[in-house]
């Protein structure tokens, strides 16, 4: 086998190796047969909501394990024909193997990345909740880069976005937003973004033309369903209302309709201004909390699953996990991945699916991946 051929193999068995890691393949089998039989229940439409739940994970599962055995039976049968080539001295059929290779190297990598939303929120629509850091018109200037770089991101994606809420700087950026991506998978893809991200450049509100350094954070947490029980003391909720804002500081009506809770227990808090009624945006605000909440439960499930990686790793959740400079050079660099880009200016105009796949193959490894510069 001729090294480019071999190194379409490595690729390609890199990627199933690690869908199969992530999906627990002798797991995902067992439990695949168990839903399919299940289906077949005729019982099973009496529960509506559990037959959906259910239809849905033996869809992403037999989806899922028919692409590992598509791709596997695909690169033996190119093997089996390059060799063929070689054995008969025909180059031809071995330039077309090495292609066929090819082709089916750029498609697992495709696939891993899908295979990979395996969590059980993965599907749902999300939340991103930006808020600028200590420093002024700098870091709220950051936060609006920010809540850009978002929303190009989940445009290009073909999500839908809304903006939940607004909070305009004194002089210019966000003090703090929130996003509604709608989109399959939307949680899925946008989870990793949690974190905080740290930009350098030359201030342009800095007369001196002094480099600065500023922080934001970035909190993703998917959209749930009533048919998920959190338990909400209604003891534990402050509750503010406010005058709503829109960009640019314009008010979006004259009436204290924006409602802010603040959960005393954990400290957080979620605020709602994209509708006129307070009493909508009382419930969107709830439908927050209790997002952030069982968000909140999720991420303990993932570490206590992930605890035999933690000795390899520092970056916690909601630390900083990627920093943008601006000047005195031109990088993006992924603290947790290692995967860098020297074109900031495309990867704040939402190019972020390079940083985000590497970042869900973390999750499942436990080890920074190795991968080239995005460019």
């Amino acid at each position: 086998m001729r090294a480019e051929g071999q190194a379409h193999i490595d690729r390609i068995d890199a990627a199933l190796a690690l869908v199969r890691q992530s999906l627990d393949w002798d797991r995902a089998l067992r439990r695949l047969d168990e839903l399919s039989a299940r289906v077949q229940d005729p019982t099973l439409w009496d529960d509506p909501r559990e037959a959906q739940a259910i239809t849905r994970e033996q869809k992403r599962l037999e989806s899922a394990i028919t692409t590992v055995r598509e791709i596997e039976s695909e690169k033996n049968d190119a093997i089996e024909f390059i060799d063929m080539g070689e054995a008969e001295g025909d180059d031809d059929i071995v330039t077309d193997g090495l292609a066929s290779l090819e082709k089916l190297a750029v498609r697992a990598d495709a696939d891993k990345v899908q295979a990979l939303l395996a969590g059980e929120a993965d599907a749902n629509d999300t939340y991103v909740e930006i808020h600028a850091g200590a420093g002024g018109t700098e870091s709220q200037d950051w936060a609006e880069m920010l809540l850009r770089m978002y929303a190009r991101w989940a445009e290009r994606r073909g999500f839908k976005v809304e903006t939940v809420e607004y909070q305009a700087g004194e002089q210019a950026g966000i003090k703090s937003a929130t996003l509604l991506l709608k989109g399959e998978n939307a949680y899925g893809y946008a989870k990793t973004e949690s974190g905080v991200h740290r930009l350098v450049r030359i201030s342009p509100y800095d007369s001196a033309a002094r480099r600065h350094t500023s922080f934001s954070s970035v909190w993703v947490y998917p959209v749930i369903d009533d048919n998920i029980a959190i338990e909400i003391n209604p003891a534990d909720l402050k509750i503010d209302t406010y005058r709503a804002s829109g960009a640019g500081g314009q008010h979006v009506n004259t009436t204290d309709s924006a409602v802010r809770i603040t959960h005393t227990p954990s400290g957080i808090v979620v605020a709602s201004q994209n509708d006129r009624s307070q009493h909508k945006n009382r419930d969107t605000a709830m439908g927050m909390l209790r997002a952030r909440l069982y968000e909140e439960e999720l991420r303990k499930r993932e570490e206590a699953a992930s605890a035999e990686h933690a000795s390899k790793s520092d970056i916690g959740w909601g630390h900083q996990i990627r920093s943008y400079v601006l000047q005195p050079y031109q990088m993006v660099k992924d603290l947790r991945t290692g995967i860098t880009s020297t074109s900031p200016d495309d990867v704040l105009d939402g190019a972020l699916d390079p940083f985000i796949s590497a970042a869900l193959a973390q999750r499942v490894t436990g080890e920074a991946v190795e991968v080239e510069d995005v460019d």
